[in-house]
């Protein structure tokens, strides 16, 4: 207990929202339902997803002789929703700095302060860039669980946050998961304007508008039209109408935070954009995911008429 209450202290003084820590094991119930996920096509054109199965479920793959699996969370809600304020929306996780670097840094950061304090430990860190079913890992570690929008969902802070892992062959008390406190609420499958949850807890990534306008290569499809809401990058529906979201409060992360030219960004501005405009103002952001011709392809998807 002495360990986890170290490394619980740690991840807080780094500016982590939580830790919770797991036995590194097989994830036996999700192999099932992972599978059935892959042979219904809900990936669409994700198709790294449908690569390293195994490791997916054992992280003593992706770290040999692994025993733990310390899962983190980072807040990234913003002070101001831009949503509210600009007729196109882009997701509250890529308003500032990618999120892939700022949390290597962090997790760089607590890997050294626990050899610092117990010498050699092998270990690696993930964030959204590895075979590793985070929310599957966070869930176990009692950190939150599943909601029926597939996301994790946090009693204290709902669902706006990041999820990483360090996985380490060091033994740690391990945490115990947590009862599901959905209840009979469906908020999110019915707010979704593309029917992308078909059923509780199960979400079909090809019919997602993130999936749309950040992971689809090819041209959106025709039926989707005029469903978007006026969502250019990501998509934040299911969790702005999840009723534990009212407990989100602003992050304290400034990398995070969006620059004054993306606040004060009009729609004509989007239309006009260019490869230096893109890239001075989102060279470090997730929305390089889409890269220019992918974001130009979603503005003009939203803003022309239907013919």
């Amino acid at each position: 207990m002495e360990r986890a209450t170290r490394i619980k202290k740690m991840a807080h003084d780094l500016g982590f929202s939580f830790c919770g820590i797991s036995k590194a094991e097989f994830l036996e119930a999700e192999a099932p339902l992972l599978e059935q996920w892959l042979s219904r096509g809900y990936q669409g054109q994700m198709k790294y997803l449908e690569k390293h199965f195994d490791k997916r479920l054992d992280p003593r793959l992706l770290v040999p002789g692994a025993k733990s699996v310390i899962t983190l969370g980072y807040n990234y809600f913003p002070s101001k929703d831009l949503a509210e304020t600009q007729e196109l929306k882009v997701a509250k996780y890529a308003y500032g700095e990618d999120y892939h670097q700022v949390l290597k840094d962090k997790l760089a950061e607590l890997l050294l302060c626990m050899r610092q304090q117990w010498g050699a430990i092998d270990g690696r860190g993930f964030s959204d860039a590895a075979p590793v079913m985070e929310r599957a890992w966070a869930q176990r570690s009692g950190q939150g669980w599943i909601g029926k929008n597939s996301l994790l969902l946090n009693r204290h802070m709902g669902s706006y946050f990041f999820l990483a892992e360090l996985i380490v062959d060091l033994e740690i008390e391990p945490d115990g998961p947590i009862k599901d406190y959905c209840g009979s609420c469906t908020a999110c499958m019915d707010a979704c304007p593309t029917d992308a949850i078909p059923e509780p807890y199960v979400v079909d990534g090809s019919k997602c508008i993130s999936y749309f306008t950040i992971e689809l290569k090819d041209e959106i499809p025709v039926d989707v039209k005029g469903k978007f809401e006026n969502w250019i990058f990501g998509c934040d529906i299911c969790q702005d109408v999840c009723p534990w979201n009212r407990f989100a409060k602003p992050h304290e992360e400034k990398r995070f935070n969006p620059s004054t030219e993306f606040q004060n960004m009009t729609t004509s501005d989007w239309l006009e954009i260019t490869e230096d405009i893109f890239t001075q103002r989102f060279g470090k952001s997730a929305m390089q995911r889409s890269k220019l011709k992918g974001l130009q392809r979603n503005i003009r998807f939203v803003t022309e008429k239907k013919n």
